[in-house]
């Protein structure tokens, strides 16, 4: 799903205030970060994520890697951290209503 630039402000606004739940280090993005991200965005929607200085991978390139991998869309990428969003088919949990 291509987000509008409306939608990206909303979800840039929402995002900023997150903490990162997904830390890619040495290992870069392999099969467990892939199955976090996946368990992070089913259970919120928006997720923050941050590369650490052991990465041979830039955020830019892990966003893009893990986007792929987990059908998400990146929504912003600053320094070392990036946020993604992915609708969740959870009925349990409250969804983030874009404009």
């Amino acid at each position: 799903m291509a987000l509008t630039g409306k939608q990206v402000r909303q979800l840039r606004s929402l995002a900023h205030h997150l903490n990162p739940v997904v830390h890619i280090g040495r290992g870069d993005v392999n099969d467990g970060v892939i199955e976090q991200t996946e368990e992070c965005l089913e259970a919120h929607e928006l997720v923050k994520c941050a590369v650490q200085d052991g990465s041979g991978l830039s955020a830019r390139e892990a966003a893009a890697i893990l986007a792929e991998s987990t059908g998400a869309d990146v929504v912003q990428v600053i320094g070392h951290r990036f946020s993604l969003y992915r609708a969740s088919s959870r009925k349990d949990i409250e969804h983030i209503k874009l404009n």
